[in-house]
């Protein structure tokens, strides 16, 4: 059996969706179906999601949302028409979408979590419909009836461990399975969704709990690319990456998976295989626990801009008790989180997101380790980006931090500085986000020019 979710770009038109249909039913082992909702039509379209999200802003602030709650119902109704569905599929959508919007706002996170998942929900309910309009026996399943319990956290819930055994029981179901993606229910009954790109969250935890032998997540491209084809023309393909490889790409920036997607899947030992609707025939990329390391150091690049950097210099910081606890305890109650933290013996730097510190905050942080660690120098350092080389092959590879440090000198950027994980897998880069492109492209032709696929 396998799991199969289908991404907005896949679901976003009728022409789409008879894709979807062909891919579902040529492979009989394709018998649980994760849905998103529509997607962008053309980069000028507006996502369903969006929409969903200005209908329940609308609505809470006392507004006019009849232009958005038209085009919401237009665009599941052009679907419908596009597909030959009966008139009374539309009009069940339509009563559902009224009954959400016009639901209780007592919560406003709750509300908008409703209102948002009511998206998936009703693409899950027409595209089932459009399965047995076809001739295929296919059960629309809601995630409540289904078992999928969340914590009761809005806009980022996270699974509950009971819902794994719960959904085992989906494999009774005969037919395919129609799911939609992107919620869960609490166990008082509300809606809670996961962060945002949820649905493949959803796939992750079907597959895992129904104990699948592969997890297909079909999106636009026909695989994971070594490094991101909006700055590198022509990239290599990656064939066959880990998923410890592919948490450290999808942190750094890649936007094939949310960072935290895969987790269910990689915990049950399930590989997931990415492919294209588009162009099924295409093998796609593989994301396994282990792999051979037989094709060079690097398997990926990636690079994310928005971060600063805090530098405190203090001598004799090493031996002082203490010292990294207070630092981020200050941290902490400044309501801010850290992503990394390089040392020597006199200094550290503090990364974080940029977005976290206003000015006031950042005057109130400096005062503070100033004043309450004595430290002899506090610098803030803003524009920077991480970049992030990531390979399996670089624990037992000589020369890898020389051969990025080359191609960087030789491309006119300055290293702000150097992170190498504990894992051995990843390599951090801070560089000033202005020679953000400029760096990628250096790297890419330093490791990847050249080179065989891995």
């Amino acid at each position: 059996m396998k799991v199969v979710k289908f991404g907005g770009s896949s679901l976003a038109s009728g022409e789409q969706l008879e894709k979807v249909y062909g891919i579902v039913t040529s492979d009989p082992e394709r018998k649980f179906v994760v849905v998103s909702a529509p997607g962008k039509r053309s980069s000028e379209d507006i996502k369903v999601t969006d929409l969903l999200i200005a209908c329940a802003e609308k609505r809470i602030n006392g507004e006019d949302l009849s232009n958005e709650l038209k085009m919401l119902i237009d665009r599941y109704g052009s679907i419908a028409t596009e597909l030959n569905l009966p008139a009374d599929v539309i009009k069940q959508i339509e009563a559902d979408f009224l009954q959400v919007i016009d639901g209780d706002r007592s919560n406003k996170e709750r509300y908008l979590d409703a209102v948002k998942a009511s998206g998936e929900d009703n693409n899950a309910k027409l595209i089932a419909a459009y399965f047995q309009v076809m001739g295929t026996k296919a059960t629309y399943v809601n995630p409540k009836d289904a078992g999928l319990f969340v914590s009761d956290e809005p806009g980022n819930a996270q699974v509950l461990p009971e819902s794994y055994d719960q959904l085992y029981k989906l494999r009774d179901i005969e037919g395919i399975v129609i799911f939609p993606g992107f919620f869960g229910f609490t166990k008082d009954g509300h809606i809670a969704t996961f962060s945002r790109s949820g649905s493949d969250i959803t796939g992750s935890i079907l597959a895992n709990g129904i104990k699948v032998n592969v997890y297909e997540n079909f999106t636009d491209v026909d695989a994971v690319f070594s490094v991101n084809p909006t700055i590198v023309s022509n990239p290599k393909e990656i064939k066959e990456l880990t998923y410890r490889e592919m948490r450290e790409l999808s942190y750094a920036g890649f936007s094939v998976f949310h960072d935290e997607a895969l987790i269910p899947a990689f915990r049950a030992g399930i590989p997931v295989n990415v492919r294209n609707t588009n162009n099924p025939s295409a093998p796609g990329t593989f994301i396994v626990n282990d792999r051979e390391n037989s094709n060079g150091p690097v398997t990926g690049i990636a690079s994310d801009k928005g971060f600063c950097s805090i530098y405190i210099s203090k001598y004799l910081m090493n031996r002082e008790l203490g010292f990294g606890r207070k630092l981020l305890q200050i941290l902490e109650e400044n309501e801010i989180s850290y992503e990394h933290i390089p040392s020597g013996i006199d200094d550290i730097t503090v990364i974080l997101r940029e977005n976290q510190m206003d000015e006031e905050k950042e005057a109130n942080i400096v005062a503070r380790i100033y004043g309450e660690l004595q430290a002899d120098k506090v610098e803030v350092e803003h524009g920077l980006s991480l970049l992030m080389i990531v390979g399996e092959g670089m624990r037992h590879n000589v020369g890898t931090t020389a051969r990025a440090s080359q191609a960087l000198a030789e491309a006119g950027v300055n290293i702000e500085m150097i992170n190498q994980g504990s894992s051995e897998v990843s390599m951090m880069f801070g560089i000033k986000a202005v020679h953000e492109k400029k760096a990628v492209q250096a790297l890419y032709n330093a490791f990847f020019v050249g080179a065989v696929t891995v």
